[in-house]
């Protein structure tokens, strides 16, 4: 049995994970699971977007699961992290936009997994942290990593050496989300910014994100190399020809079979 529940419609792959008698935490086996999950979609010519998301309305994924880690010398902490290493960037790298619904706590490998995802939309229940260094450990996941990328460093330090909580509408503010809402509107505008990914060429979006990820943290330069390459690599497929066609045509295009 698995533990991620996957429901695929118009295009939209829903994950959800669900151990909510756990809050979601992550041991080996959701671990393994999430990850079998996202491949899955991402082989799936059917699947455009995927939204990540925790089962219950307590937590998207409340951390890793502390009982498993307790006992984990070096050696299996190490084995432990790197699978929760390889999962996030298999998240980050993903060509097709993962978003998080993210419907409560997202602690320590919670919040790791959510800042993998492209975009994050909190309920304002949500609650947002990295406390690894309450139990005596540190961010194994890409906390250290991804959270100055997206709040600055200033922010990330304070956050990941105080172990302390914020909420939604400060996750808004700091830049660690998209978007907040109610939470029965949670799915429903996770789904409305799918739909509206779903509009454009699919090679397009995925050399996007590679520009996005590819570039960001080298120089502008580097990062101008990197856009133009890909840029030029489109024109000439299907795609940019039915994309450029279509404007100059004064029609919708059709880039996934749709009318």
């Amino acid at each position: 049995m698995s533990f991620i529940l996957t429901d695929i419609s118009n295009h939209i792959a829903i994950l959800t994970i669900n151990r909510p008698e756990a809050l979601n935490a992550m041991n080996n086996m959701v671990v393994a699971d999430l990850v079998s999950a996202v491949k899955s979609c991402i082989d799936d010519e059917n699947v455009g977007v995927i939204i990540l998301t925790g089962a219950g309305d307590k937590a998207f994924v409340a951390g890793a699961d502390i009982k498993q880690m307790q006992s984990n010398g070096p050696k299996e902490a190490l084995t432990f992290g790197q699978m929760g290493q390889h999962m996030t960037l298999l998240i980050e790298n993903s060509p097709k936009p993962v978003i998080a619904a993210v419907n409560g706590f997202a602690l320590g490998g919670g919040c790791e997994i959510s800042m993998a995802c492209h975009i994050r939309v909190a309920s304002e229940t949500a609650t947002f942290g990295q406390p690894e260094v309450l139990l005596g450990i540190l961010p194994g996941w890409g906390g250290t990593q991804r959270l100055p990328r997206l709040v600055s460093l200033g922010i990330a330090n304070e956050l990941i050496t105080t172990g302390r909580m914020v909420s939604a509408s400060e996750a808004k503010l700091i830049g660690l989300v998209n978007h907040v809402v109610p939470p029965n509107e949670l799915i429903d505008k996770c789904k409305e910014i799918a739909a509206q990914i779903l509009k454009n060429g699919p090679n397009a979006i995925a050399k996007s994100l590679a520009c996005i990820r590819e570039g960001f943290g080298t120089s502008i330069k580097e990062g101008l190399k990197i856009e133009v390459d890909l840029f030029s690599k489109l024109f000439g497929t299907e795609e940019a020809n039915e994309g450029l066609s279509a404007f100059v045509e004064k029609r919708k295009p059709k880039f996934r079979g749709n009318a």
